[in-house]
């Protein structure tokens, strides 16, 4: 009576090529939402300065009593 083959996975290192590929992709998708971020940041700071200028803000607290 003959046993019958088990396939085994083959374990094989990393792939240094792949590794690459993800880290490059995983960079630039965190590099581009880092830099989202900061030009929503520029547009909000460049809004409030407009509107500073066009006197429709003020930072200065009004002394209503």
């Amino acid at each position: 009576m003959a046993g019958g083959r088990v396939a085994h996975p083959v374990l094989k290192g990393p792939s240094v090529v792949k590794e690459l590929v993800i880290g490059a992709v995983l960079g630039l998708a965190a590099g581009s939402l880092w830099k989202m971020h900061h030009w929503n940041e520029q547009r909000k700071t460049r809004a409030f300065y407009d509107l500073l200028e066009k006197g429709e803000i003020s930072v200065v607290v009004d002394d209503e009593q």
